[in-house]
């Protein structure tokens, strides 16, 4: 216990989540700063690129190991499943009709690229190796948890008399496979394996000695965001609150008994424990945009963005670290 709050402070004081925290405590100040949303899509794209490419780098010189296959059918699972646990404890905790439910369960079942990224900056600053395969994992759990969600939501249109209709359009289709953060990390992931320590050599300090400092620029602008949605967030009822801080605990339990069954280390179970945790602000939002219009974004974006990413990224990575080494 004491380990893990040592890692607890430890994190809270490293400069990217420091940038965060400045971030929230600006919008909740209500101060001018502001990051331009072209700046702050540029810095995500590198974020992607980067951690990519350093995957696919260490892939191409370590090979792919034994648990890639138990490790991608675990991280499917968690992405296909996890959704209708979030909608039934949301049927618990809170009072909103299914669609809704379900458009939450969604996002909760998929997962943040970006505390991804952050859980990798901690393992490395803590000396905690992981499989760089990890990466391939996180793309391929974006949109399992969609398909989850959107049949949920046709459950509840089945019962209604009133509509009947099919939500898998071709533009939700193209949005889920074609999604441009899935394509841009995928991508980066192959080039690096292509490129291996030549492509490395090239890209230095692009994907090495900036990554830090840009990650710290756009985690002020997600706690600026953050912030933001926290101040207009009138539907958030307490039971919501309670769902959004419990139910990252359950996937990350989730992800760890799968990390454990699958052979993964210390820290490609602390990863997938944090994918498991996570929950989408990005992917699915957009595909909610598409499939469930009726559904809220001011819930399911405040819930995803507001209450659990900061949760995670403060407070649950070492959390999921310290549990993973407890474990294995």
């Amino acid at each position: 216990m004491l380990e893990m709050f040592s890692l607890s402070v430890t994190n809270l004081t490293s400069p990217p989540i420091l940038f965060f925290l400045l971030g929230i405590g600006a919008a909740l100040a209500r101060s001018d700063l502001s990051i331009p949303e072209t700046i702050g899509k540029t810095l995500a794209m590198y974020l992607m690129i980067a951690i990519g490419f350093k995957g696919g780098i260490e892939v191409a010189g370590h090979g792919i190991g034994g648990a890639l296959v138990p490790s991608i059918l675990a991280g499917l699972a968690l992405s296909f499943l996890l959704p209708v646990v979030a909608f039934g404890l949301l049927r618990l905790l809170s009072g909103l009709d299914r669609v809704n439910r379900a458009a939450i369960g969604a996002h909760y079942g998929s997962v943040s690229i970006v505390t991804f990224v952050t859980a990798v900056q901690y393992l490395e600053i803590q000396g905690i190796a992981y499989e760089p395969f990890m990466v391939a994992v996180v793309a391929l759990m974006e949109t399992p948890a969609i398909v989850t969600g959107i049949l949920l939501s046709q459950a509840a249109a089945r019962s209604d008399s009133r509509s009947s209709r099919s939500v898998f359009t071709g533009d939700l289709v193209r949005e889920v496979l074609l999604n441009g953060s899935v394509v841009l990390l995928v991508g980066a992931f192959v080039i690096g394996m292509i490129t291996g320590d030549s492509g490395k050599a090239a890209m230095e300090p692009f994907t090495g000695g900036l990554f830090t400092g840009i990650l710290c620029l756009f985690l002020l602008d997600m706690g600026l965001v953050a912030g933001r949605r926290l101040l207009d967030a009138p539907l958030i009822r307490p039971g919501l609150v309670v769902f959004a801080l419990v139910m990252p605990l359950i996937g990350a339990a989730a992800g760890l008994a799968c990390g454990i069954a699958a052979g993964l280390s210390v820290g490609g179970t602390a990863l997938l424990a944090t994918l498991a945790a996570s929950a989408s602000y990005i992917a699915v939002p957009a595909a909610m945009r598409v499939a469930l219009p009726e559904a809220n974004p001011g819930i399911y974006l405040t819930l995803s963005l507001a209450i659990t990413f900061p949760f995670n990224i403060t407070i649950g990575i070492p959390i999921y670290q310290s549990l993973a080494q407890l474990f294995i």
